[in-house]
């Protein structure tokens, strides 16, 4: 079965499958003790469910007419 999931990932503490949050900046890894959650090492893990995706890009909708969307 393909691997779903991009294999160019940056590691990071903060979705790593041997850390969980402490707070936003803090991770506390089960081989490391409390780290920062942009470090990692060389046991990183991926762990798919701890990344959150950038927020979506949201339309002003006062930067735009309703004739800029129209044929």
């Amino acid at each position: 079965m393909r691997n779903p999931f991009r294999k160019d990932i940056e590691p990071r503490c903060a979705y790593c499958a041997h850390g969980s949050a402490v707070n936003e900046r803090e991770v506390a890894c089960s081989r490391r003790g409390v780290v920062d959650g942009s470090d990692h090492c060389r046991h990183f893990r991926y762990d798919p469910l701890r990344r959150v995706p950038p927020r979506p890009a949201s339309l002003d909708p006062k930067a735009h007419s309703p004739e800029d969307f129209s044929l």
